[in-house]
């Protein structure tokens, strides 16, 4: 029996972590300068940079009480691309299957670019969830 290649044990060891809950857990597979980008037109889409603002973003997944199960992953180089069904349970209304492409630098993500399966899906349901912050709130922060 074969061993994985190790950035697919890396990522395989992400989701075991991301499956606990325990977001600040999540820190220690992340480059400091990590690039996570959300595809679609919503409120949590865009790219992250840096721990705290990819953090950030796993703590508002971590309110809708989202969960992933790899599918599928593979290694090619400093690359690995997984599949994985991905879900809300609280409110429950988006399950899909997303793709990730993760970049690995040394040991660490230090990039991941989200693909869905349904775009349209993911924006309405966050859209529906994640309203943006007000004009004062957003004024204060700018």
């Amino acid at each position: 029996m074969s061993q994985d290649h190790p950035n697919v044990e890396l990522i395989r060891a992400y989701y075991e972590a991301y499956a606990s809950g325990d977001v600040p857990a999540l820190k220690a597979f992340f480059a400091d300068d990590v690039r996570w980008t959300i595809p679609g037109r919503h409120p949590l889409s865009g790219t992250k940079v840096g721990v705290d603002e990819v953090l950030e973003f796993f703590g508002q997944l971590a309110k809708a009480g989202f969960r992933a199960e790899p599918l599928f992953l593979a290694a090619d180089g400093d690359w690995v691309v997984d599949l994985h069904r991905g879900w809300s349970t609280n409110p429950e209304g988006l399950d899909i299957t997303w793709a990730l492409a993760f970049r690995i630098e040394d040991g660490r993500i230090a990039e991941a670019v989200n693909f869905a399966q349904d775009q349209n899906a993911a924006d309405t349901y966050f859209w529906d969830n994640y309203p943006p912050a007000d004009v004062r709130t957003r004024l204060k922060h700018a």
